[in-house]
Order: structure tokens, then C-alpha cells, then sequence
């Protein structure tokens, strides 16, 4: 399960979100959980805009993820992995028959709840990505792990 925040505004990275969500389905089974984003109000502090915004964010991806699912929480100082560690966690997962929940916040970040309760944290890059980017290179590194799994030749 992949679940973030807001759904993407671009369109072409909408359909390259999509094809790479897509993709992976072939391998794996795949829910796409969006959860509306949350304005900051402007009557407030921007710190404490910013950790209600994530506070309520928060709660909606919990309330769709649900009790049963590992958390992995993408995050820039999270655990940095190979593709071929990540085919590994995969699939370990799988055979565990575990639901895994991808979680990936929105303009301000995930909840510090969520995140620090998560069964991992992920880093997809050093980087703070946006949201949507983030969602595209773990859509693309999903498929990727399939096709490595498999031994097909997309990963070389």
C-alpha cells in the first residue's frame, strides 16, 4: 500500500506516478491510499502551523492505513537502501504475508507520531524531495524490486 498525502497537481508527473503505480501491480499487490492536505492556518505561529497541518495529516493516513499494516515511513533521514535490499525487504514481507503501508507526507512533512511509530523509516534520497517525486521514485523502485525479484532485465 502506498499512502500520501494530496493527490499529484502536475499532470505529467500524475501519469508518471500512475504508470509506475501500474507497473508495479504486476508484481505486487498494490493499494493507493490519498488523503486530503491540510492548510496551515495563518492566524498561527509557522512552527505550530506546520505541526497542526502535520497532526491532521497524520491522522487521516493512520484512520486509512489501518492497525494491521507495517508502517514504513518515507522520511530523508531514514534508512538508505540498495534496490536490490529493497527487493529483499519486499519480499521478505511478502512471504511474512505482511500488509506494508508506505507512508509519505505532505508540504510539511510526516507527523512525528506516525513517523517515529513506523516499523522503518526509508529514505528514498538524501534530499527533502516533494511529496509527489518522492511518490514517483517509490512507485518506480516498487516495480524495480518486482522486476529484480523476477531476474527480468529492467534492472541492470
Amino acid at each position: 500500500m502506498i499512502a500520501a498525502v494530496g493527490r499529484p497537481k502536475d499532470q505529467a508527473l500524475a501519469a508518471a506516478i500512475r504508470d509506475y503505480e501500474t507497473r508495479a501491480a504486476r508484481y505486487w499487490p498494490i493499494e493507493i491510499i490519498e488523503v486530503k492536505g491540510e492548510r496551515a492556518d495563518p492566524s498561527t505561529s509557522a512552527a505550530a502551523g506546520a505541526a497542526m497541518v502535520r497532526m491532521r495529516e497524520g491522522v487521516r493516513l493512520r484512520e486509512r492505513i489501518g492497525a494491521e499494516a507495517a508502517i514504513v515511513a518515507c522520511d530523508a533521514s531514514g534508512k538508505s537502501m540498495s534496490s536490490e535490499d529493497f527487493a529483499t525487504l519486499l519480499m521478505t514481507e511478502r512471504e511474512k504475508a505482511h500488509d506494508v503501508a508506505f507512508v509519505i507526507g505532505g508540504a510539511f512533512g510526516l507527523d512525528g507520531r506516525l513517523r517515529d511509530g513506523a516499523q522503518l523509516r526509508l529514505s528514498l534520497a538524501p534530499w527533502t524531495l516533494p511529496h509527489e517525486i518522492a511518490r514517483l521514485v517509490l512507485a518506480e523502485q516498487i516495480y524495480r524490486a518486482g522486476t529484480i525479484i523476477r531476474g527480468e532485465p529492467y534492472h541492470k
